[in-house]
């Protein structure tokens, strides 16, 4: 019995060592075969990834630390010089990257938790809750979201969880009608009706027989969401009611260094200070829809001709 057990063990050892070998042997042909714009995306996504991450160690200053000069020129001890208070620009660039995509990642996540669930609990159950979640839906989307996600955070504050769960309320229901709209085609196959019969419960039907066949839209439409958001929350610490200070945040940065545009003329690099934040947004947006669709385009089934 313990030899068998011990032989067991090693040919399961043996498969998970072959089963990593294959799943890292797939992703490398799947790069291979990328085009040089999904790849541009990818090396994008994990700059940021490691910038927000490690960012006390590639930032050469504190994230609130203030120097003596105000609106310090370019130098080699500040890269992008100072801001209106004297904070190296740089370093709160670097942080920003894990302020801001940070929160944009949560906030996201947060949405597809809300909005996908729902999503599938009216596809499954199309009585009277999918009809009150529908037009409860098509209420909250009948008001801009931006102009909607300003007046609740004047009336509860503008901290953090507070912008993270407006947001993801808000952007949930962009996920809901995707997600109902996607899963309605599966809840009547034969397979989901045999699990009903069977007396499975909703949660069962949806982890095990819905959502694993409705995921590649889902995960496309994940990266999509993720630039709406991230772009939502730029916009407001912009107006000033997103991220509040000391707290790095590349909209912010943006606002807080606009009146150097006016002496563009006199220095170019002043000038160029508060586009550097905006060129970071930008960027990144860029780099996720390049790999969305690159990602789209492996799940279509359509091939590229020879």
């Amino acid at each position: 019995m313990t030899q068998e057990k011990n032989t067991y063990s090693a040919a399961g050892e043996v498969g998970s060592v072959l089963e990593k070998r294959t799943f890292w042997t797939r992703a490398k042909i799947e790069l291979s075969k990328s085009p040089w714009t999904a790849r541009f995306g990818l090396l994008i996504i994990f700059i940021y990834a490691v910038l927000a991450i490690f960012a006390p160690i590639f930032a050469p200053y504190g994230e609130a630390e203030v120097f003596p000069e105000p609106y310090a020129p370019w130098s080699p001890e500040h890269i992008f010089g100072t801001d209106q208070i004297g904070r190296d620009i740089f370093s709160r660039m670097i942080y920003g990257a894990r302020n801001t995509v940070g929160i944009a990642v949560a906030t996201t996540f947060l949405a597809f938790l809300i909005g996908g669930a729902l999503g599938l609990a009216a596809a499954i159950n199309r009585s009277y809750i999918d009809q009150l979640l529908s037009r409860a839906v098509d209420v909250l989307m009948a008001i801009p979201s931006l102009i909607f996600a300003l007046v609740l955070l004047s009336i509860f504050g503008s901290t953090v969880i507070n912008l993270i769960i407006i947001i993801a309320v808000l952007d949930s229901t962009r996920v809901f009608r995707l997600t109902r709209a996607v899963a309605v085609n599966v809840v009547v196959m034969d397979y989901v009706e045999a699990a009903q019969l069977r007396g499975e419960g909703i949660g069962w039907i949806m982890r095990k027989e819905i959502l694993p066949n409705i995921m590649p839209p889902l995960i496309a439409e994940f990266g999509l969401r993720f630039c709406f958001v991230f772009l939502t929350i730029a916009a407001l610490s912009f107006l000033g009611v997103g991220i509040q200070p000391p707290t790095a945040d590349w909209g912010s940065m943006v606002r807080d260094n606009a009146s150097l545009i006016m002496f563009a003329q006199y220095d170019l690099k002043a000038g160029l200070t508060p586009l550097l934040p905006a060129a970071a947004i930008a960027l990144l947006t860029v780099a996720i829809n390049f790999v969305v669709d690159w990602f789209l385009h492996k799940t279509s089934g359509i091939r590229d001709e020879q």
